[in-house]
């Protein structure tokens, strides 16, 4: 209450001399009256303006300063707790097999190319059978092309295979009994005679070659898994062939071989004999080859080894005393690096048969009056040693050298003459043997692998160095070869295959013998020609619509390459074929 008061108080004076100070303004004093000018001179307009002013932000810091720390606390309590458990008994354990794939009981292939080439194959078989197995397969394959000599003429140059195959096995308890019937017919044409002959202009008959075979198989062989036991097989062979009228061989063949392990070591031997029956108007006499083969191995985890020997007995046709032939048979392996690294080394020999059947698979134009008269070939000596192991890419590989001593080792010639000093004259269409010994020196690389999970590839490559007695030149044996394929799989739905085969170059022959006009023998001209190397690109190409049903393309020689495979045989250039192939 004081101080209000003291401001009620205070308050008083003020408002008078507040009164008193208005009135004085509204009644001004007349005493003195003075009065004032003044003047104003204005030179620019008048600019009202703000002056800039800078604000400054005053933001929250969001730092937090104060600090938390919570405390826990805790503590466990075990109490120990026992399951109630009871005991039942095992069951015993089944093996579940895996599911089977679906056989068919068969397949139809044909296929369509280029110079008029068809091509048909069927196959038929029973399906799973424990009991027994059969099946019979047909194949036909010809060409009907014709090539262009250097002489500017076109002469045919077809050829024809055809093949039946009946076939069966039976299931024993421990052995298997099989047997076949075999019958093939194959059809060459020697088109390639010597191109300076103009004014030769043979019909297709004249110069083709039919070469018929047919024969019979029997055999048994054990399915004992265990090498522990006697591991044996035995086969029985009927061969009949012939290439003309008069001029056929019979053939008989009796192998087996038997095995078993015994401490450790395992020991067996193979055997065999047989016997060769030409027509009377090739020989009066017969042909027979007798061999036996004993081995003993031994092999662990690092290491293998194998001592055996060759023993044959050779006599040929018109021979009065067989010739006997024995073989070293020895190797040695170890392990450097399991499964990737192996060296090893093999000392062996063998006898090559020259058959008319093999013989044909080499050169089909040979003539009749040697054909039958072509002596085996004997190597007594061969000595590789190399490397070999897995690439690491789901293949393999192997590098290896080999030498080689081969006696009667055989070459094949162009001749160009009379046959049988007639009349009947040759044009250097067909082929006379060569026999030589030589020595071979060989180089040999393979490997094989997948190169992610669609393509995979192969490869092979061959190096030869022929050292001859009395040829100049391994004729017709090429210096060096190689072989690439790459293959692509995209889910077994599409799988096509690039194939690229290189031949190095070679040395070819051809002999002509001179008669005068009573057919008398002058002598003898022989003329070498040499054959570059060629490369050549295949492609194929299949794709499987169904299961049941795919489609399939082949290209060969799609680089068109000129290549003679003999002198004055140039060989067909692009073929191209399509078809299909039906499961039935």
């Amino acid at each position: 209450m004081r101080n209000m008061k003291m401001k009620i108080n205070i308050m008083k004076p003020l408002m008078i001399i507040t009164a008193f100070l208005a009135f004085s303004a509204l009644f001004p004093a007349r005493g003195q009256e003075t009065v004032i000018k003044r003047e104003i001179t204005l030179y620019n307009p008048y600019k009202p303006s703000l002056p800039d002013v800078v604000k400054k932000s005053f933001l929250p810091d969001m730092t937090d300063t104060s600090a938390v720390k919570p405390v826990i606390k805790y503590e466990i309590r075990t109490t120990p707790y026992t399951p109630p458990y009871t005991v039942s008994p095992l069951k015993a354990a089944t093996m579940v097999p895996d599911p089977l794939t679906k056989l068919y009981n068969g397949y139809i292939n044909m296929g369509l190319g280029n110079y008029l080439t068809p091509l048909a194959e069927i196959s038929i078989t029973n399906l799973r059978s424990k009991q027994s197995g059969v099946g019979i397969y047909a194949g036909h394959f010809s060409t009907n092309g014709k090539v262009k000599l250097e002489n500017g003429k076109k002469e045919f140059a077809g050829y024809m295979d055809n093949n039946v195959s009946l076939y069966g096995r039976k299931f024993l308890d421990e052995s298997v009994l099989k047997g076949s019937i075999d019958f093939s017919r194959k059809t060459r044409y020697a088109y390639g005679y010597n191109p300076g002959i103009t004014d030769y202009d043979p019909e297709k008959k004249d110069f083709r070659l039919n070469y018929t075979s047919a024969g019979i198989n029997a055999g048994i062989s054990s399915v004992r898994p265990d090498s522990s036991k006697l591991v044996y097989e035995a086969n029985l062979d009927y061969n009949f062939f012939i290439s003309e009228k008069n001029m056929y061989l019979h053939k008989v063949k009796l192998t087996g071989q038997a095995g078993k392990e015994v401490e450790g070591f395992y020991a067996g031997s193979g055997a065999g004999f047989e016997f060769y029956k030409p027509s009377g108007y090739i020989s009066s006499s017969s042909a027979y080859i007798a061999e036996i083969t004993p081995f003993i191995t031994r092999k662990s985890a690092d290491w293998n080894a194998k001592l055996g020997a060759g023993f044959a007995l050779d006599k040929f046709i018109d021979d009065d005393d067989p010739k006997l032939h024995i073989y070293p048979d020895l190797r040695f392996g170890f392990n450097i690096m399991p499964s990737y690294l192996a060296f090893y080394a093999e000392l062996k020999g063998k006898l090559e048969r020259n058959t008319p059947e093999n013989v044909i698979m080499l050169n089909p134009f040979v003539l009749s009056d040697y054909l039958y008269k072509i002596r085996n070939t004997c190597y007594p000596l061969i000595v590789s040693a190399g490397l070999e192991g897995e690439s690491g890419i789901e293949g393999r590989y192997r590098l290896n050298v080999s030498y080689t001593i081969a006696d009667d080792f055989l070459l094949f010639t162009n001749y160009a003459g009379t046959r049988n000093d007639t009349i009947n004259i040759l044009m250097g269409n067909y082929f006379k043997p060569l026999f030589d010994e030589a020595e071979i020196l060989k180089f040999h690389g393979e490997t094989a692998g997948r190169i992610n999970r669609h393509f995979t590839f192969s490869a092979e490559g061959n190096y030869y160095k022929y050292t001859l007695t009395s040829n100049k030149y391994a004729w017709g044996m090429p210096d060096w070869d190689l072989k690439f394929n790459l293959k692509y799989n995209l889910r077994d739905k599409i799988i096509a295959s690039i194939g690229v085969n290189t031949t190095g170059p070679r040395k070819l022959l051809t002999t002509t013998d001179n008669f005068d006009n009573l057919f008398n023998l002058l002598g003898s001209s022989e003329k070498e020609y040499s054959m570059p190397a060629h490369l050549n690109f295949n492609f194929s190409a299949e794709y499987r619509y169904t299961k049941i049903l795919s489609f399939w393309l082949k290209f060969n020689n799609l680089s068109f390459t000129k290549y003679y495979e003999w002198a004055w045989y140039p060989s067909l250039r692009f073929i191209c074929m399509a078809g299909f192939t039906y499961s039935l």
